[in-house]
């Protein structure tokens, strides 16, 4: 399958954003958008198709955007993929704990399982793995980085009210 990409430009710096060939999004990264351009061989440089998830983008950094309306086909087992469709869930502005998750989903233990599957969510932002945060309101682990998981939550006024005085 080709991967067609685009990189934008954003307030938390270059993303990287791919889509398939039906033009449904499959990869939203915020850090290492080059390197992970150069270890995909076949990827074709397509900005027309990710023109959609472009604007989108925009809209939800320009405070015009709350929810995303693309098509996604992120790769990942079930159990991941239960975990990235509970995410979508979460209102903008709110949190969730890992552990909250695990009981939404059904199996009260799994708040660790939750917590590999949201680190290994390849559509970030628009299936907000942002929005998860440990059981006593910290911040925990981010692929992109702590910084911009607190940028984005203060974006979305859903910074935990203990992490409001470290900006």
């Amino acid at each position: 399958m080709t991967q067609y990409y685009d990189l934008l430009e954003s307030p938390i710096g270059l993303l990287l954003v791919a889509c398939d060939d039906s033009g449904a999004v499959t990869h939203l990264y915020t850090k290492g958008a080059e390197a992970t351009v150069a270890g995909w061989p076949d990827a074709v440089r397509d900005p027309e198709r990710c023109a959609a998830v472009r604007e989108q983008i925009e809209e939800y950094f320009g405070g015009k955007r709350r929810s995303f309306d693309l098509p996604l086909n992120p790769r990942g087992t079930p159990f991941q993929k239960s975990v990235w469709a509970a995410l979508v869930e979460i209102p903008f502005g709110e949190t969730r704990s890992y552990g909250q998750l695990a009981v939404q989903l059904g199996n009260p233990g799994a708040s660790r399982a939750v917590g590999r599957a949201n680190a290994t969510n390849p559509i970030s932002i628009i299936v907000p793995c942002h929005r998860v945060i440990g059981s006593a309101g910290a911040l925990t682990g981010y692929a992109g980085g702590l910084s911009i998981k607190e940028k984005l939550l203060a974006l979305e006024g859903g910074l935990p009210q203990a992490q409001r005085t470290l900006l």
